[in-house]
């Protein structure tokens, strides 16, 4: 799959699930980049920079734009409803492209409120819970993520 396109079904993913549920299925910080948002901790894997490269590796390799699949990834840690919320936002995709979902994405109130031109920004987790009508679990969900932040860096993950 192209990894453009993975990064895009992925955020959008995050969004919906942050919309439904007030959690995300990635986590992790968002940014916003020229074409479009992108789910910052993925993009590293895809890039070869990120510190679980070698956990990534025996599951994917990156050529030229695209991800292939070495082996089957195990999503034992994902709920029944992540899965299906991945599952359903592909099938609703299905038949855009990159350049569309792109384009899609560009769109997205939080993309247009953080637009880095030619650069990147972060977008603020508060932006997209705004975005997603959930404007009023704003304090409670950065709070959850926050804490979750800092225990994961105790943790070394």
């Amino acid at each position: 799959m192209n990894y453009m396109r993975l990064l895009k079904l992925l955020y959008m993913a995050d969004r919906e699930s942050l919309s439904e549920t007030g959690r995300p299925i990635t986590g992790g910080p968002v940014t916003a980049m020229e074409r479009g948002p992108v789910l910052e901790e993925v993009y590293d894997l895809i890039r070869g920079q990120h510190r679980e490269m070698p956990l990534w590796d025996t599951f994917f390799r990156k050529e030229r734009y695209d991800l292939v699949e070495l082996c089957e990834p195990d999503v034992g840690k994902l709920s029944k409803y992540e899965i299906n919320k991945l599952q359903e936002t592909a099938k609703k995709h299905e038949d855009k492209d990159e350049w569309e979902l792109v384009q899609y994405t560009h769109n997205l109130p939080e993309w247009k409120q953080n637009d880095p031109g030619r650069s990147s920004r972060p977008i603020p987790l508060a932006d997209i819970l705004e975005a997603v009508g959930r404007a009023a679990d704003i304090e409670e969900v950065c709070k959850e993520a926050q804490s979750l932040a800092i225990f994961e860096r105790i943790l070394g993950k």
